[in-house]
Formats: structure tokens, sequence, C-alpha cells
């Protein structure tokens, strides 16, 4: 009797193809190292194409931590070493310093509503910045944006030992959005 391919109940069956052979895998890295491994490797080949205002950098990639105390004034009223240019720009002396990961309204907006929330983003972040002295980090390649303001990381310890971002303080009351590598619409 024959089947409609033209194989008979008489023929053997076919083994199964196999790649690798039937025997206990020794000496072989877990495929989650492995996969471990080459997250890293595409981490560190991409890392520099980033843009850097978008992402902090890790522990490992940050230079030298800065400690930074002293009165912040409004850089508008009056032009002191230590002044407060927008929502998410300051200066230290001749330095100007953009915090990573915040976009926030410019002070010369499109529209009212813009500028508006640019005047208390502003006062919101001297605010933030007088509370006590913080911590700046930056990427070891010590990254600058397009205008040439130094890309910082700004952090406080608190009380508690936890730490209080000053960029995540500025999103969550609404004055600043996550930068995302372009200018946010506030009209």
């Amino acid at each position: 009797m024959r089947l409609r391919r033209g194989r008979s109940f008489s023929s053997p069956p076919r083994a199964p193809l196999r790649f690798w052979p039937d025997r206990p895998r020794r000496g072989r890295r877990s495929t989650g190292t492995a996969r471990t491994l080459l997250l890293a490797a595409t981490l560190l080949l991409v890392w520099p194409t980033l843009d850097p205002a978008l992402i902090e950098p890790p522990a490992f990639l940050s230079a030298a931590p800065e400690r930074v105390a002293g009165r912040f004034t409004l850089c508008r009223e009056e032009r002191t070493a230590k002044c407060v240019v927008d929502g998410d720009t300051f200066r230290l002396g001749r330095r100007r310093i953009r915090i990573v990961g915040i976009d926030a309204p410019e002070v010369a907006g499109q529209c009212q509503a813009e500028r508006d929330l640019a005047a208390r983003s502003t006062a919101k972040l001297r605010s933030l910045l007088n509370e006590g002295p913080f911590i700046m980090t930056a990427r070891i390649d010590d990254m600058t944006d397009r205008y040439g303001r130094e890309l910082r990381t700004l952090w406080r310890a608190r009380a508690d030992g936890s730490r209080q971002s000053i960029a995540a303080d500025m999103r969550s009351a609404g004055l600043a959005a996550r930068y995302i590598g372009r200018k946010a619409s506030w009209c």
C-alpha cells in the first residue's frame, strides 16, 4: 500500500535533522552573560553618538563630582558670579551650565503662555539651587551642547541619605519637560 507522496508503510521513518550532537554542554557561558556582554559593548560603542543632553551618564562614565554652594540671583536682575538664566541654564562665573535631561520654556518664548511659564520655571530653578550645596557631575569627555554650555547633572544628598535630582524636581513641578532631542512646544 502506498501513501500519496510515494512512501510505503514499510520504509523506515527518516531521522530528524540535528545540527548539534546530543551531549551535555560543558564550559559554555550562559546565554544571559553573553547577552549582558553584548549589551555593554553596544552601549560603549553607541554612547559617544548620543545627544549628551538627553540622559545622565552612568557612574563609570562620569567625571569627578564638583560641589557648588552659594546664593544664586537672576541674571537679568544683576550680573553676579552665580545667576540663573532660565529654567534649565545657569551661570557660574564665566561658565554657562545646562542641566542634563530637561527642557524648560524660553524666556523670550513664542507666546505669552510660554514666557509666563518660563518666568515661573526660572524662579523655581533659582529656589532649588538656593536650597543648599549641590553636586554637579559631567561625562568623562566633558561634552558641551551646540551653544557652548557645559552639560551637567545636578543632585543633592538629602538628610535621609537619598538623592534629590534637580532635573526630576523641575519635571515633577511641571516647569520643565524631559528633553528628547528637540524642544518641547509650550504654546
